[in-house]
């Protein structure tokens, strides 16, 4: 914590001053002496001195029309200031916290409670421009060595999302994997106050709602739940979206209740129910171990509730798979 304190504190003296190191923060001083003296000019040999002096010589000229830089402050020293920008961000965090409190008083997300509770469709990621993007991220078996290829960008007329890239099922040649030919992309978690965890809350809704365009191939929809609990950072719940290819939208439903419950990649025997009062995040993959090119266009993922839907899971447990639940 130290070190990140004075390394910020530096940053912002930088930012206000770019006076030589003599006048910055005797931590700094020593680092930045060093960079100045390393960037002095070396010293030229007997033979290349004549040439040197020419060419320096033919730039002065050049030089002389430009104007010089000022380097040093107005005020003579630097106005060092890192206690209150500690104190803005703290402030804003604070104030992050203050909505964030009032509106769980109003309703949901700062809704009164009888609009929330009458919503029947909401949707929760679009993307119409760079910021819906930077809620999401990519991944692909490069992290083990792959060769496969993911890449993320705004569709025509900053409409829609395009998920591309290149899918290749070749194992990585360290000995290690044996099975590769993955690409993946994952909504990040929402943060609020003080980088704390949010979660979605979709309890009264039913089914999952997407609209997409795809070039044929099977995606996977993986939901996972919040948690805290290390053990169960690689459990999710999948299901299957089947794109069918052409210039033509296709609307995707999929029932909440039909979404199974897998750990580490694996279908478990034991089922569990999908809550819903607890989401963190939604993802798509792609392994359908077709190598080539791929793309899958998104213009908005939502939730709603289908009345004509009275499922509540899908699946079902034995006394000898889940004894508990028979207790």
């Amino acid at each position: 914590m130290a070190l990140f304190h004075k390394v910020l504190r530096g940053t912002y003296i930088l930012r206000k001053c770019s006076k030589p190191a003599s006048a910055l923060h005797p931590f700094l001083g020593i680092r930045f002496a060093d960079y100045s003296s390393s960037l002095q000019k070396p010293v030229a040999s007997p033979g290349k001195a004549s040439s040197q002096r020419k060419t320096e010589g033919g730039l002065q000229g050049h030089h002389q029309k430009e104007v010089a830089l000022d380097i040093t402050c107005p005020e003579g020293k630097p106005d060092v200031s890192f206690d209150k920008a500690i104190r803005d961000e703290a402030m804003d965090h604070f104030r992050r916290l203050k909505d964030e409190i009032v509106n769980h008083w109003k309703g949901p997300e700062g809704r009164p409670l009888q609009e929330a509770l009458l919503e029947q469709a909401k949707v929760v990621w679009q993307f119409r421009g760079k910021e819906d993007l930077d809620k999401w991220r990519v991944t692909s078996d490069k992290t083990i060595g792959g060769r496969s290829e993911v890449f993320l960008k705004m569709g025509k007329n900053n409409q829609s999302a395009l998920l591309y890239g290149t899918l290749s099922s070749e194992a990585p040649q360290n000995g290690e994997s044996a099975h590769s030919g993955y690409c993946a992309m994952i909504s990040r978690i929402p943060r609020g106050a003080f980088e704390r965890k949010l979660s979605y809350d979709w309890s009264q809704f039913n089914t999952l709602y997407l609209r997409v365009r795809g070039d044929g191939r099977p995606w996977m929809v993986n939901i996972k739940q919040d948690t805290d609990f290390l053990q169960r950072t690689n459990q999710m719940y999948s299901y299957f979206m089947f794109t069918r290819g052409g210039p033509y939208w296709q609307e995707v439903k999929i029932p909440f209740s039909k979404f199974f419950f897998s750990n580490r990649g694996r279908i478990r025997d034991v089922q569990h129910e999908l809550l819903l009062d607890k989401i963190s995040s939604i993802g798509f993959t792609l392994s359908d171990k077709v190598d080539g090119p791929f793309f899958l266009e998104i213009d908005f993922i939502g939730v709603f509730t289908d009345p004509a839907h009275t499922e509540e899971f899908a699946y079902e447990n034995s006394p000898e798979l889940n004894p508990r639940l028979f207790k």
